[in-house]
């Protein structure tokens, strides 16, 4: 599953648009010992997972969810921006809600609209609180080096340094170059500057239909988005949140009035998946049909551990049928009569659109 936490500066209306992602399903509720902590489910739509219900008529329908969290940020507009970096170590992404809307009746902390301020204020948030942990691991090391008591990996204490030095000059973790096996020794410090960044510009209403691009270079933010790892896109989240509540066919017509194909929901969606480079299969059923979200470049034993891990340990081999061929044939008999079915091994790189059947010995 995959997970993203919301950041964003007082006023941004990151709250805004926690409501409207996890719209209906705000199984939320508050995070205990938290401030203000809220953590809610988003179904991911798609249209794939709809025509193979239609198929096999479950009982369950399944789709694939985006956890979110949102946690509320200090009134500064500078130091202290983040309360507590905590719940967003473990995020896969982090979605950063900047304001592009004016609205006097809603004061901005600095007193003036600057998306590319605030876009550069919050990266330097995340540059310090991963300097501080940085720094706090290397002197601890060191202590114990000094005991002679350390007895970790050599070569931790110098891709630390290079980070701390990287963090001190101002770059984020994401942009430092990395080799597979310094990438894994920084795994667990779960460095927030590392993870992939979603801009969210928040805009008025009047610019809802404006392309990410205008809206990125108004912000002059062309460079900020050109950084590794680091996309942007637009939503008006207080006018999106009002249509979603609608019917869908009058929500699909205001859409349509303000320029926009989809609904903010499936936009931030597809890009956090595109940012991640995550995509969806299927598996299907008369119990359930379910859509499953993996990173590109899982295998097939590896994507049969999310659905169980008896299915990992025991896997012998999957059946494999794309999406549009199964929907085309109209069942999996079908497909099968016309050698659409292929049998995979355990290292079969699962594709975007797979649907699969995991055979497995218990």
């Amino acid at each position: 599953m995959l997970r993203a936490g919301l950041i964003g500066l007082a006023s941004a209306g990151r709250t805004t648009l926690f409501r409207l992602l996890t719209r209906p399903t705000e199984t939320a509720g508050r995070a205990p010992a938290r401030d203000d902590a809220s953590v809610g489910l988003a179904r991911v739509p798609d249209a794939r997972l709809d025509r193979l219900t239609g198929i096999f008529s479950p009982r369950k329908h399944t789709p694939a969810t985006v956890t979110f969290a949102d946690m509320a940020s200090r009134g500064g507009a500078g130091a202290g921006a983040l309360v507590d970096v905590a719940p967003y170590r473990t995020a896969d992404a982090l979605l950063h809600v900047v304001r592009a809307f004016r609205n006097p009746s809603v004061p901005h902390p600095a007193e003036s609209i600057d998306p590319g301020r605030d876009a550069r204020t919050m990266e330097d948030e995340l540059i310090l609180a991963d300097l501080g942990v940085a720094e706090r691991r290397i002197e601890r090391i060191e202590r114990d080096r000094g005991k002679g008591a350390w007895k970790g990996d050599a070569a931790e204490i110098d891709i630390l340094r290079r980070c701390a030095g990287a963090l001190e000059g101002g770059m984020p973790l994401r942009a430092l170059e990395l080799d597979p096996g310094d990438t894994k020794r920084l795994r667990g410090f779960q460095f927030l500057s590392a993870k992939p960044l979603l801009l969210v510009l928040n805009v008025d209403e009047a610019d809802a239909g404006v392309s990410t691009e205008e809206a990125v270079r108004a912000a002059g933010l062309d460079d900020f988005v050109r950084g590794p790892a680091v996309r942007a896109l637009t939503v008006c989240a207080k006018i999106e949140l009002e249509i979603a509540e609608l019917e869908p066919a009058d929500a699909a017509v205001f859409l349509a009035d303000l320029g926009l194909r989809e609904t903010g929901l499936d936009r931030v969606v597809r890009a956090s998946y595109d940012l991640l480079g995550y995509l969806s299969f299927f598996t299907v059923g008369e119990d359930e049909c379910r859509a499953w979200s993996i990173p590109a470049g899982m295998v097939a034993q590896e994507a049969a551990g999310e659905i169980h891990s008896d299915l990992a340990r025991g896997f012998i081999r999957a059946e494999v049928v794309a999406c549009e061929d199964l929907v085309a044939r109209g069942s999996l008999a079908a497909c099968r009569k016309h050698a659409e079915v292929r049998v995979e091994g355990k290292d079969y790189p699962v594709r975007d659109g797979d649907v699969i059947n995991v055979r497995f010995a218990t």
